[in-house]
């Protein structure tokens, strides 16, 4: 009687199973990964997010006092939240600002968790202040000449826990990071600000 050949309905080795499982299992893998991709790329297509854009409007300080190596001083700043896109919402869900001189910290504000619109402007106001700060003898005297001159270059940082909302779907939460430099802030009151762009990090 005649063996039978390979394709003569004869069960799998036992030696063959794992590797024809393990094909399986990759085929499925690769073909979940080209689906995700594709669904990715048609909403990417659909909605063609654009970056966000903030800047600082305005900003000025006040009670500037500089006394041994300490400041007390109030910080008042206007920033303003562009949002182009057509399709995606924001919700903020924390937001921290930090002003900061020569990489030191020297004044702090939080704000209130708000939603923006599609396609939006918003405006909020911050702030920071500082109280009884310690500062360096580097930072203290490099302060201590600006204000000699009146004005000091700072830099503004907005850190924000924001999700994104696109229809019914709400993503993550991911961080979202402005740095605004320099902010050129006039002890003298009479002096108009000029706006300042941040540069956007997430």
């Amino acid at each position: 009687m005649a063996r039978p050949g390979p394709r003569g309905g004869q069960p799998i080795p036992p030696r063959q199973r794992p590797r024809l499982l393990l094909r399986c299992i990759v085929f499925s893998i690769l073909s979940i990964i080209i689906l995700v991709g594709l669904a990715l790329l048609i909403a990417w297509l659909a909605v063609r997010p654009q970056r966000l854009v903030y800047t600082v409007e305005e900003g000025k300080v006040h009670g500037f006092d500089l006394q041994n190596n300490h400041l007390n001083a109030s910080f008042d700043f206007v920033f303003e939240s562009y949002n182009p896109n057509r399709k995606v919402s924001l919700y903020y869900d924390s937001i921290a600002v930090l002003v900061t001189y020569h990489d030191q910290t020297i004044a702090f504000d939080s704000i209130e968790p708000f939603y923006q619109r599609r396609y939006n402007v918003t405006k909020f106001g911050v702030k920071p202040m500082a109280r009884s700060v310690p500062l360096s003898g580097k930072v203290s005297k490099d302060l201590k000449h600006e204000q000699s001159y009146g004005e000091m270059d700072l830099e503004v940082q907005l850190k924000a826990r924001i999700r994104f909302k696109i229809g019914i779907w709400k993503s993550s939460r991911s961080t979202l990071t402005n740095f605004c430099n320099p902010v050129k802030v006039h002890l003298d009151s009479s002096k108009a600000f000029k706006r300042t762009y941040c540069g956007t990090h997430s």
